[in-house]
């Protein structure tokens, strides 16, 4: 393979990550998570996995996000890279499951609580106590990468 130069590219210095579309909350609708993969896979250098990620590219995946609850930081239709090895949260943002709905937020971390928030102020931010959590509720993964196209 050669790039836009014509230099060769070595495919083993790429890992492919799977590619999925998840509806998240949007414009004050639920909506469902969907299992199927939504798009080709996103190519990634493995160098810059291993020096900016630590964890197994089997614990990768890449989302779209739909909606505009994160406007301004995540826009609709942004590809986010989710390391599935991270869910214990600390500050940062993450997808989480509430019910069969899933969520990109801001997730801080204060006692007893996580404290979840959106950018954009038209949605209420609201706390999970993590004394009384049940299966309703996981953090499937931190969101380490973004990438957008510019209009």
């Amino acid at each position: 393979m050669v790039d836009t130069d014509g230099l060769c590219i070595e495919i083993d210095e790429y890992a492919f990550i799977s590619h999925y579309t998840f509806p998240i909350f949007k414009d004050g609708q639920e909506s469902f998570y969907r299992t199927d993969k939504g798009g080709s896979p996103i190519p990634f250098r493995r160098d810059w996995l291993d020096k900016n990620i630590s964890t197994s590219i089997n614990n990768l995946s890449v989302f779209e996000v739909l909606g505009d609850s994160m406007e301004g930081v995540l826009n609709h239709g942004d590809s986010i890279l989710i390391n599935h090895a991270e869910t214990e949260p600390r500050d940062g943002l993450y997808v989480l499951r509430i019910g069969n709905d899933l969520f990109v937020k801001r997730v801080q971390r204060i006692p007893g609580k996580l404290l979840v928030t959106s950018e954009n102020p038209r949605y209420a931010p609201f706390e999970i106590d993590l004394s009384h959590t049940d299966d309703d509720i996981a953090i499937i993964g931190r969101v380490e990468w973004y990438g957008r196209s510019i209009d």
